[in-house]
């Protein structure tokens, strides 16, 4: 295996064994600071470490130095052709770039952006996406789409090695799900840089969310990723908190609250559905790194719910609390959201 190396964005370490980061992009007008900072704050609230923004041209540019100022977390420069703008970029402070040497033109362009970029350390993340290949790749019938994209990459990646310039992170996007893991499986051992997961154009809410959850936890799961950004047409909110969840779903985030319920069945005496979803919404801001349980009946639910910090089990007219496993309390249905909140807030002292 290649021997992996590491990277810092801002305060956030990456790669070589360092905690996976999740990423998101605001949908605001850069130049808009005061939109989109705000958006900024709210993300970095959710959890996002990392955040990336769009810059179109020199009013967007020369507006990073306000917004990096200001940024609860560091910020990416998302460029496009034109280095005069990772130029600007990065005499505002910017805490990395995402561009691709080979779109910039002359070779000169990149030299100049490559010599800035080693004088302020700013990494550079090349990002291949597979719907937009350079004409000789797209054109080719005889490589499979995921080696393309591995090439492309390779391309850039040597851009910027021919040039001594080795702060470099990489992502491989398709909106293919196996196209993605393929991808990333293979360049995982070619490469020693970081390696940025995420699919591309994963679509709305609820498609999007089973695709990042296959594609990006399915390589997480295998040791392959060191930071994330799961792409939805939808408020970049849902991006980090479903980023989030694949973390904690694979063990890889110890932080804020994990819930498991029961599915429902004919022995359920209560509105599980309903009580299941107001106490996610109940304890959804809590960080502690807790379990908790709504199970639907008192039959399995402690037993199959055991390794809940706290849980709830309905029955007939009422209800019961347990702890670990234990049942430590017995009330009326109604009760059971409240006497809850009561034991969990005393634990945690919240």
């Amino acid at each position: 295996m290649v021997k992996k190396v590491k990277i810092a964005i801002g305060n956030i370490q990456i790669g070589a064994g360092s905690p996976i980061s999740v990423q998101s992009m605001t949908n605001t007008k850069t130049d808009d600071t005061k939109a989109t900072l705000k958006q900024i704050e709210k993300l970095a609230d959710a959890g996002c470490q990392i955040i990336r923004l769009a810059v179109l041209n020199k009013s967007c540019a020369k507006a990073l130095g306000e917004i990096v100022k200001y940024s609860p977390i560091p910020t990416v420069a998302d460029i496009h052709f034109d280095y005069k703008l990772a130029l600007i970029a990065m005499d505002q402070g910017i805490h990395a770039l995402r561009l691709n040497p080979g779109n910039i033109g002359k070779i000169e362009h990149t030299q100049k952006v490559v010599e800035t970029a080693k004088k302020t350390s700013t990494p550079i993340r090349i990002g291949v996406n597979a719907g937009s290949l350079e004409k000789d790749l797209y054109e080719n019938t005889e490589l499979s789409l995921e080696d393309k994209m591995i090439i492309s990459a390779q391309r850039h990646v040597k851009i910027l090695e021919d040039l001594d310039f080795r702060l470099i992170k990489i992502s491989l996007k398709s909106s293919d799900v196996p196209t993605t893991i393929r991808a990333y499986r293979k360049m995982y051992d070619l490469t020693p840089y970081p390696l940025h997961l995420g699919l591309t154009e994963a679509g709305t809410l609820r498609g999007g969310m089973v695709k990042s959850a296959i594609g990006i936890g399915a390589l997480l799961s295998e040791g392959i990723g060191d930071t994330i950004r799961v792409s939805l047409t939808e408020d970049p909110i849902e991006e980090v908190k479903l980023g989030l969840e694949i973390l904690k779903t694979l063990n890889l985030r110890k932080t804020g609250v994990n819930f498991i319920s029961c599915p429902t069945c004919g022995r359920t005496q209560i509105d599980l559905i309903g009580l299941a979803k107001k106490v996610e919404e109940k304890f959804k801001d809590i960080k502690e790194p807790i379990t908790i349980a709504t199970m639907g009946c008192p039959v399995n639910g402690p037993k199959e719910a055991k390794g809940a910090d706290y849980g709830i089990a309905g029955a007939i007219d009422e209800g019961y609390i347990f702890k670990k496993g234990e049942m430590i309390k017995k009330v009326p249905q109604s009760k059971l959201l409240e006497e809850l909140e009561k034991i969990i807030q005393m634990d945690l002292n919240l």
